[in-house]
């Protein structure tokens, strides 16, 4: 099944690793995480207004993270709901 994220994107659910909370980790370990995704061309922005949370996903052998204004609650309960 795939989860919709935001801005008519949509990704596989079994290919999510974990959906975080932007504000929540804000920590340096995270802001360097997101830098190097960013750097290898792994961070893909759904939506540039006010980002919410980030998804970690591994698809086709590959990290992406998307970084999404959608909330991480509402992230979860829609992959909740699909299963």
């Amino acid at each position: 099944m795939y989860i919709h994220i935001g801005n008519n994107k949509s990704i596989r659910d079994k290919d999510i690793i974990g959906i975080f909370d932007i504000e929540a980790s804000v920590s340096d370990d995270t802001r360097e995480y997101l830098a190097a995704a960013g750097r290898r061309n792994n961070a893909v922005y759904v939506s540039y207004e006010e980002t919410k949370s980030f998804i970690v996903s591994v698809g086709e052998g590959r990290e992406k993270v998307y970084i999404t204004n959608v909330g991480h609650r509402t992230l979860a309960e829609r992959a909740k709901n699909k299963k």
